[in-house]
């Protein structure tokens, strides 16, 4: 007799019940053959695995798939499924608008509007029109009073190092020279509505979006005479960029905006040490010098032309203007009674009263901004 004990979970013997079967057919199903290496036929697909026990696993890597190819398609395009491409969105005078950097530093937007003289060739829908930023009578302002509190900008932008952070990335400065940028500039108001690339700051980050500026609206200009920062809302400005669509306008609208009138202003041949400005209040031209915060404001004639004709051309590329490589200073101040081409006026005229003397062959101005000498490069569509 064997002493090794039965392995666990193996039968110890035969199948229970009589080897022959009776005559009549068993009422239940078979008993399941002994397991053991016997031999015997080639068992039959197995039972307990049937095919559509897989559907459930096929379904879910279907929608894996499915998911991860709506991710690529969502992340290819960038923003998320909303997109603004060719949109230009309007701000009106008084409005801060949408992500400001600061609170508003302005402290006029009430200068009336002017419209530029029209063009004398017809222009194509896609023609830009473009104003050179040293054109006497482009800006407008009171006498003595600054459009902008530029002290107020920095203070602002020095409470939030991160917001000044930003500025300083738009404006292509370092942080600490912010403050220095900003008092380089000059306080003028908008005498034309005018196209620009507006950046907002938003989730710690500057924003940029086309933005069409009213008439009136209270700007900083640089040496050349572009926008670099609108006061309403202490955003950094850049110039304009090609729109490859007509563009869509959205935003605040104003009653007297036409399409027609919006300007691109380029950057002036040479630096400008005086501009010229309209004084609408009282009536009058007003010399102002760079950077000055209004305190050397002084009286000047009317110039020769005192609402910029714009220049036409039609873009060929969706980049915008480089300025000069090598900048040319402009001639010193002279007096405006010694100037020898124009006309000294006791009562100055209204900047739409036209003047009783033929305009000379290039604008002669009693200070020392520049005038535009070569038509006004290309600009961006509008």
């Amino acid at each position: 007799m064997s002493v090794e004990p039965p392995s666990s979970g193996r039968p110890t013997g035969p199948p229970s019940g009589p080897l022959s079967g009776p005559s009549q057919p068993p009422s239940g199903p078979p008993s399941p053959p002994p397991s053991g290496g016997g031999g015997g036929a080639a068992p039959g697909p197995e039972p307990q695995h049937p095919w559509w026990r897989s559907v459930p696993r096929i379904a879910v890597l279907t929608a894996v798939v499915v998911a991860a190819v709506v991710i690529a398609v969502v992340l290819s395009r960038g923003d998320g499924g909303t997109g603004k491409s060719g949109e230009v969105f309007l701000q009106a005078a008084d409005k801060t608008g949408p992500d400001p950097f600061t609170a508003s530093t302005a402290k006029d937007s009430s200068v009336a509007p002017a419209t530029p003289s029209p063009p004398t060739e017809s222009a194509p829908s896609n023609a830009v029109r473009g104003v050179d930023g040293g054109a006497p009578g482009l800006y407008g302002g009171s006498r003595n009073v600054a459009a902008c509190d530029v002290e107020k900008q920095i203070t602002y932008l020095r409470q939030v190092p991160a917001k000044n952070e930003a500025f300083a990335s738009v404006a292509r400065v370092e942080p600490s020279g912010v403050p220095a940028y900003l008092r380089s500039l000059t306080p003028v108001q908008l005498r034309l509505d005018t196209r620009v690339t507006n950046h907002g700051y938003a989730d710690g980050a500057a924003t940029s979006y086309q933005a069409v500026l009213q008439a009136g609206t209270a700007v900083l200009v640089d040496a050349r005479g572009e926008p670099r920062v609108r006061c309403a809302c202490g955003n950094p400005l850049t110039r304009p960029v090609a729109q490859q669509d007509a563009p869509r306008h959205t935003g605040d609208a104003w009653p007297s905006f036409r399409s027609s009138n919006v300007v691109v202003v380029a950057p002036s041949t040479t630096i400008i040490n005086v501009f010229v400005i309209y004084d609408e209040d009282d009536d009058e031209w007003v010399a102002r010098h760079r950077g000055d915060d209004g305190g050397k404001d002084r009286k000047t004639d009317r110039p020769a032309k005192p609402t910029p004709s714009p220049s036409l051309s039609t873009p060929t590329s969706p980049t915008s203007p480089s300025p000069p490589t090598t900048p040319e200073t402009s001639t010193p101040e002279t007096s405006p009674q010694t100037s020898p081409t124009e006309p000294t006026t006791t009562e100055p005229e209204s900047p739409d009263t036209p003047t009783t003397q033929p305009p000379p062959d290039e604008d002669t101005t009693t200070t020392s901004q520049s005038a535009p000498t070569t038509p006004a490069p290309q600009s961006p569509v509008l």
